[in-house]
């Protein structure tokens, strides 16, 4: 399939054929093929838990509120935003970027190409980041509207401004994933509708973790969980060329 295919192809599926099992490493490619999505400073900030285990399936099926998608899934991804690994990321990136400048910037740039990335991931990179009951967002968050005063500056620097940051990032990683099933032939569904607190505790997921979302995975059962055509907007109505 070509992407036009593949695009069209993938539908939220809602039921599953069990009869039609799905290859374990195909899937974790796709995952894999997932790290390649944007993600906002490269930080990274998500964990893929991939569930194969029957008794395990069942109980995520529950914490999923018993959706089809679910209870019928050969098996679900979930995926998870880690802000509390900004830190480890954020030394990562680093030095990688370090090692990456010196093989591929010119010799005379390197010097302060290598500056300005200690400044973004040794200094901006954690304080960006940092929590601290809201008190170091509120600070940031006053910090950018001075800035903006004198020239354009980033105002969405809250606590909650950057957890919907990671979880936006994390997202982009879902729908890569789904893409990548859609061209193994593989159907997805993405779930938002879950207890996160009853999933957390399944997963034995440490306090700061966050539920991003559930994908079950399988292939469709014919027509079934495949509510008709596709509904979407006009596309007049949403697209503007200035």
């Amino acid at each position: 399939m070509n992407l036009d295919e593949v695009l069209h192809h993938r539908r939220s599926v809602r039921v599953y054929d069990k009869e039609k099992p799905i290859d374990t490493e195909k899937v974790k490619h796709c995952l894999e093929l997932a790290t390649l999505a944007p993600n906002s400073s490269d930080m990274q900030l998500w964990e893929f838990y991939h569930i194969t285990e029957p008794e395990l399936l069942a109980k995520i099926s529950r914490d999923c509120l018993g959706q089809k998608a679910a209870s019928t899934a050969s098996q679900i991804v979930i995926f998870v935003v880690r802000r509390d690994w900004y830190k480890k990321h954020a030394r990562f990136v680093l030095n990688f970027e370090r090692e990456n400048i010196r093989h591929y910037s010119p010799k005379e740039r390197q010097a302060k190409r290598i500056k300005d990335r200690e400044i973004y991931y040794g200094i901006l990179m954690p304080f960006v980041y940092a929590r601290f009951f809201g008190i170091l967002g509120l600070l940031r968050k006053l910090l950018a509207n001075i800035i903006s005063i004198f020239r354009p500056m980033m105002l969405e620097v809250s606590e909650n401004d950057i957890r919907v940051t990671a979880h936006k990032s994390c997202a982009l990683a879902a729908q890569t994933f789904m893409i990548a099933m859609a061209n193994e032939g593989y159907d997805t569904c993405p779930l938002e509708g879950l207890d996160s607190r009853r999933l957390k505790r399944t997963l034995k997921l440490p306090h700061d973790a966050e539920i991003n979302m559930a994908i079950p995975c399988g292939i469709r059962d014919g027509n079934k969980g495949i509510w008709g055509e596709r509904c979407r907007v006009p596309f007049e109505d949403v697209y503007r060329k200035l």
